[in-house]
């Protein structure tokens, strides 16, 4: 018992004061859309993604979280366009976010594009009231059922086969999800994103790839992803990440078939949290269909 007070205590207390992120994913470069709108249709192929992660295993009311996206080029322009779903369950909150994505991409050179995108949310908060035992009975607090909040953002990406370098705001609108006499006590914060990453060809059979992720929010740390993954024969991907001052992962996928890929993270946490919980799990499915006869001959390793 003594376990789970602290644990719902440790994670809304993080939850309230330090302001809502958007939810965080090991395995980013895979689900770049759900951070870079200008990401929809970079993959020349109708992309359908699925993701499940579970952070913090062990501690009671942990983030467990949810996402689903659809992107695609539209044919006979260089518009692409994108839909994704995140369901993000943190204590005795829930968040489902639903966000349209739409791109348009110009030819830099020969091997580079640049695309520039538009993000559109429809964000639903609610807090289950029924898990706290607030002192005061403050009649405020039972406002957040379904609580809707719109929200806009934009990104660049600029790609080839081998290289990308993007940056987005997801959200450019702070919401404020509850006030008290004018001081904004639960506010969701502005993000902004740095992404960056570059294939090498080690030699015939083997590829490396190290990328970085930069997360910059208001009222938070710094997150810095540093990650580098090995592809042999375009099918098996390991690798290693490192998440500054928060947690050191592993990773692995396999290229089932030519539009399927599965992959899996593990986050060991560096804080102290480490004491408290036995990692994070995070696994996901991608599955393409692509104009060449429905295969891919390369398969992009982002």
């Amino acid at each position: 018992m003594k376990t789970k007070i602290f644990s719902f205590a440790l994670i809304f207390t993080a939850f309230v004061s330090f302001a809502q992120q958007d939810a965080q994913f090991t395995q980013y470069m895979y689900n770049t859309i759900n951070i870079n709108p200008a990401y929809a249709g970079s993959r020349g192929a109708l992309s359908i993604f699925a993701l499940h992660r579970t952070q913090w295993v062990g501690l009671d009311g942990a983030p467990v979280t949810n996402a689903v996206s659809v992107n695609t080029p539209l044919n006979g322009s260089n518009l692409g366009l994108g839909v994704s779903i995140i369901n993000d369950r943190i204590g005795p909150t829930t968040e489902n976010t639903i966000s349209t994505d739409l791109s348009y991409t110009i030819p830099t050179s020969e091997t580079f594009k640049l695309s520039f995108g538009i993000k559109a949310t429809a964000n639903f908060f609610n807090l289950d009231v029924n898990r706290l035992n607030p002192v005061d009975n403050d009649p405020s607090i039972h406002d957040f059922n379904n609580k809707f909040t719109p929200n806009i953002g934009a990104g660049v990406y600029l790609h080839s086969d081998k290289a990308y370098l993007g940056f987005s705001i997801p959200n450019f609108i702070e919401s404020n999800r509850y006030d008290d006499n004018e001081v904004a006590i639960f506010k969701e914060k502005i993000n902004y994103y740095l992404i960056a990453g570059y294939v090498f060809d080690m030699n015939d059979y083997i590829k490396f790839k190290p990328a970085l992720l930069t997360k910059v929010v208001g009222g938070a740390p710094l997150q810095v992803d540093v990650s580098g993954n090995f592809m042999f024969n375009n099918k098996f991907v390991v690798g290693v990440a490192y998440r500054w001052s928060a947690a050191i992962s592993a990773m692995a996928g396999f290229q089932v078939s030519d539009g399927m890929y599965v992959g899996y993270g593990y986050d060991h946490e560096t804080t102290n949290l480490k004491h408290y919980n036995s990692g994070s799990h995070e696994i996901f499915l991608r599955y393409e269909l692509f104009k060449n006869n429905n295969k891919i001959t390369t398969p992009r390793f982002f």
